[in-house]
């Protein structure tokens, strides 16, 4: 009976043990068959510690787009901020040469006008007085000639002294000169020759001053108002040729090898998205500003059609001279890595290889490659995170 009960208690610690190493037979089972689907969904062994091979089915859903290394002339630019300001050769501030009380205004802002253009009127009891004074000094001048012509002829028939026809003439000199200096405070006030040429004429005093435009041009600046009291020397009026205007800006120190004089430039507005304007370089400054370590730039652009405005902001951009035969890249297929760059090969379908570059300038779109790269490799320009994203796993999860 006790050997049956033995038995028994062997067969039972059997079973369960058998049942046991059964499910852990099952649950192996499971971990091989799962094992080598979800490698083969993902990515296949690398043959290289650099490489990664995509299947077919990511290869397609991971939006990798590629091009081909060209060789080619790699020309570097610069771009500085600038400002658009008047050409200041073809700039006229408008200022009162006297005291006076403003009577009328006929311009305003954005007005073109003409040389000579009457812009406003300015009453003023001191162009009067020295009317009256110029009006004087003419009767006097033009009474003192008469006595002296009358003089001289007495002189001749021996009528009055040689010493009355001096004191004659030593008075006619004085009126001239009186009259000469009276005629030269009116040119000083403002008052051009055709009012005094008119004043000889018609004896007349108007206290009315025209405020004429000096040259042609815009009214880009006017800083006066009907009733208002303007003072001697204060600017009124400024008139602006703005058929080509100054674009001017500031060359951080390290870029001035690139700036020469009649250097031809290009020039992008904010106001004008996508359009270019052509430009030269007429200034280059000769000494630096020590706070900002800059140094002043400016370009003459013309403005035919007055699309470019003063103040408005702009972008320089400078061309170097151009290098021939660069291997040159896109700036969207270069990989960084602290101070490493790298990029992705495409070897064969979708197997790509991560290669180390090194690189020289670049602008905005593309790179120049000095090594690493080959004239018609192809690299990866889009998709690139895709491909870091595997080759870090592959790192991590190496496939047995």
């Amino acid at each position: 009976m006790a050997t049956m009960r033995r038995i028994a208690s062997w067969a039972l610690v059997l079973g369960v043990s058998g049942i046991v190493l059964a499910s852990f037979s099952l649950l192996k089972g499971f971990q091989e068959r799962d094992e080598p689907i979800e490698a083969s969904s993902r990515t296949a062994p690398p043959s290289s510690p650099n490489m990664v091979t995509l299947k077919p089915e990511l290869l397609a859903s991971a939006g990798i787009e590629v091009v081909p290394i060209v060789r080619g002339e790699f020309r570097l630019h610069r771009d500085f901020p600038a400002v658009v300001q008047p050409n200041e050769n073809k700039l006229a501030e408008v200022t009162t040469l006297i005291r006076g009380r403003v009577e009328e205004v006929y311009v305003d802002f954005g007005h073109d006008v003409e040389r000579g253009t009457v812009l406003a009127l300015v009453h003023s009891t001191d162009i009067g007085l020295s009317q009256a004074s110029y009006l004087k000094a003419a009767a006097q001048s033009h009474e003192a000639a008469l006595a002296y012509e009358r003089a001289r002829e007495l002189y001749e028939h021996q009528v009055v002294s040689l010493a009355e026809l001096k004191r004659r003439e030593a008075a006619m000199r004085v009126a001239h000169a009186d009259l000469r200096e009276t005629t030269h405070r009116l040119e000083l006030l403002g008052l051009p020759r055709e009012e005094i040429r008119r004043l000889d004429r018609e004896r007349t005093v108007r206290s009315d001053v025209p405020i004429r435009a000096p040259i042609a041009g815009r009214i880009i600046m006017r800083n006066l108002t009907r009733g208002e009291v303007v003072e001697m020397g204060q600017t009124i009026f400024a008139v602006a040729d703005l058929s080509d205007v100054w674009v001017v800006g500031n060359v951080p120190e390290k870029d001035v090898q690139f700036i020469h004089h009649e250097q031809s430039v290009e020039v992008r507005m904010t106001a004008y998205p996508g359009k270019v304007f052509s430009g030269t370089i007429t200034y280059v400054g000769d000494v630096l500003d020590s706070a900002t370590r800059t140094m002043r730039l400016r370009i003459t652009v013309p403005n035919p059609k007055k699309l470019l405005k003063p103040e408005m902001f702009a972008t320089v951009r400078v061309y170097a001279e151009p290098e021939p035969e660069v291997a040159m890249a896109p700036v969207s297929a270069v990989q960084r890595s602290g101070e490493s760059s790298y990029v992705f090969v495409q070897l064969d379908g979708g197997t790509f290889e991560k290669r180390p570059v090194v690189l020289g300038q670049e602008t905005d779109q593309v790179v120049a490659v000095l090594n690493g790269l080959r004239g018609g490799e192809r690299i990866v320009t889009a998709g690139t995170f895709v491909l870091r994203s595997e080759f870090e796993k592959t790192l991590i999860e190496p496939a047995p």
